[in-house]
């Protein structure tokens, strides 16, 4: 199953430092997203992946992680 799981941040560096290393770690560009808005990074993951990804959010301190079902729009 797949899996959207978001971190939010306190600040939109904090963010942007997860997101950088989404993508540094090879991550698809395409499965993430950087709410500027909200500070919230969102990543689209197998449910396998998951665990790793969260870490990686875990890293730059977010305020909350969470994790959902994927529903394709």
């Amino acid at each position: 199953m797949t899996q959207t799981v978001t971190a939010a941040y306190g600040s939109i560096d904090k963010a942007a430092n997860a997101f950088d290393e989404l993508v540094s770690e090879g991550y698809p560009r395409e499965k993430l997203f950087l709410d500027k808005e909200t500070n919230e990074v969102k990543v689209i993951v197998p449910e396998t992946s998951q665990p790793e990804a969260e870490e990686i959010l875990n890293r730059h301190g977010p305020d909350e992680v969470q994790a959902r079902p994927y529903e394709a729009t």
